[in-house]
């Protein structure tokens, strides 16, 4: 258990067409204008989906979340992108910058800001 919690820091969240494939809690990526879809292994999200309702998703852009994790992912400035299973991994080229805070590598989560 975390003795800090970073839950909704600086929290931007944005209104967007979703395709049918965007569920609550998964890492989105932009696919048209003003519209979101989920993401293949290695996009470039945009952000964390929170809510799903009528053909719109609220999805936050900006500050700190927890996401699930493929892999390792490191702490501190990293590059991560898409895993492909709603959740993100450390990038092999380009990815998404953002500060990785926290860890939890038994429950394959990381609190990570964008």
């Amino acid at each position: 258990m975390s003795k800090v919690s970073f839950d909704d820091i600086g929290a931007v969240v944005a209104t967007f067409a979703a395709k049918d494939d965007v569920k609550p809690g998964q890492v989105v990526k932009i696919t048209a204008n003003g519209e979101v879809g989920a993401c293949s292994a290695n996009d470039a999200f945009a952000g964390l989906a929170l809510s799903t309702r009528g053909g719109f998703a609220g999805v936050q852009v900006r500050g700190f979340f927890t996401v699930s994790t493929t892999g390792t992912v490191s702490l501190g400035r990293v590059s991560l992108a898409a895993d492909g299973s709603g959740g993100v991994q450390a990038a092999s080229t380009g990815g998404v910058p953002a500060l990785v805070v926290s860890v939890d590598s038994a429950a394959k989560t990381a609190v990570i800001c964008l």
